[in-house]
């Protein structure tokens, strides 16, 4: 491994967190003063060993570059491809020192949280096909196979919508809003820490719904039916932190109730995707400085349900 680089001026940090096994991690975005650094890792992985310094200056002229490096040194990269609200992922590598440690799925959730912090709708990515679980991991985030030339599949999704809540009743109003979208048979998978909102989200959410009673956590009972005002649909509310399956979930027969009613489970996420294809993702996160209780709220929609664009009156 050669020594770290030095920091370019125009380097944006994006995340930085210390890595289970030891070690620091930072996203960064970069441009053409790090090509090298870019070019590096695709050599080193044998991503694309025909890349040169020219062809990726080109590349990067229609958008720009995202490192990920450890304790400086450069593991992992890929490009972004602009065009207006649309985004496209190419040149995905990482170091075979540095493969299996979860860096590539960072690397990428970081640079989809950038694009959705920017105003970007559409993202589209490219797999190679004898490599199953890279297609099954953009799957499992609401991405569709929409044509492809062996060796390549290529997925597209719909980006998040972000909306920040500087305070807890501008969340609750979050919610409130929210609530004027749903109807009847929607799901929603809300994720983030302990603290993060996501009650406060639903409370608001059963505001919106004119839901008789409070909305409380349920922690120890897993799940709540809250009735809706007439006209409107029930809320299920659903804690599956102490879950460890889908088929711990489906022990609590949500079927019954599903196509009724609005189903929330809060710590849903790896658990709940499967209860329906058309489902809302919601990822709550506090903001980089502690001392600041704005949370950045992350909603993403998957399936024909939300194929409208209908979280964009949430903004």
């Amino acid at each position: 491994m050669p020594a770290p680089p030095a920091r370019q001026a125009s380097d944006v940090v994006i995340a930085e967190a210390g890595l289970p096994e030891g070690g620091r991690l930072r996203i960064v975005r970069v441009d053409s003063s790090r090509i090298d650094d870019l070019l590096f890792v695709l050599h080193r992985a044998a991503a694309a060993l025909s890349e040169t310094r020219e062809s990726l200056a080109e590349a990067l002229e229609r958008g720009f570059g995202v490192l990920a490096e450890v304790d400086g040194a450069s593991v992992a990269s890929l490009l972004v491809t602009l065009d207006g609200p649309a985004a496209a992922l190419s040149r995905v590598a990482v170091h075979p020192d540095h493969q299996g440690r979860g860096i590539a799925s960072t690397l990428v959730q970081c640079t989809i949280d950038l694009l959705a912090a920017h105003g970007s709708r559409t993202l589209r990515v490219q797999t190679r096909s004898e490599f199953a679980w890279m297609g099954a991991w953009w799957r499992r985030r609401g991405f569709v196979a929409v044509e492809g030339q062996p060796p390549f599949e290529t997925w597209q999704g719909n980006l998040p919508i972000l909306v920040e809540a500087p305070t807890a009743d501008s969340m609750r109003a979050l919610g409130e809003r929210l609530a004027d979208l749903l109807q009847p048979g929607d799901v929603i998978i809300a994720t983030g820490d302990l603290g993060a909102g996501k009650t406060t989200l639903t409370q608001g959410i059963g505001a919106g719904l004119a839901i008789a009673g409070p909305v409380i956590s349920p922690t120890f009972v897993l799940s709540r039916v809250h009735r809706g005002a007439a006209g409107r649909p029930s809320l299920v509310h659903v804690d599956a932190y102490r879950l460890g399956s889908f088929d711990e979930l489906e022990d609590l027969d949500l079927e019954a109730s599903l196509a009724d009613s609005v189903t929330l489970i809060e710590w849903g996420g790896g658990i709940a995707e499967g209860l329906s294809d058309d489902r809302l993702a919601i990822d709550i996160r506090r903001g980089l400085d502690p001392e600041d209780e704005t949370r950045l709220v992350f909603l993403a929609g998957s399936g024909p349900r939300w194929a409208a664009g209908q979280l964009e009156a949430l903004r």
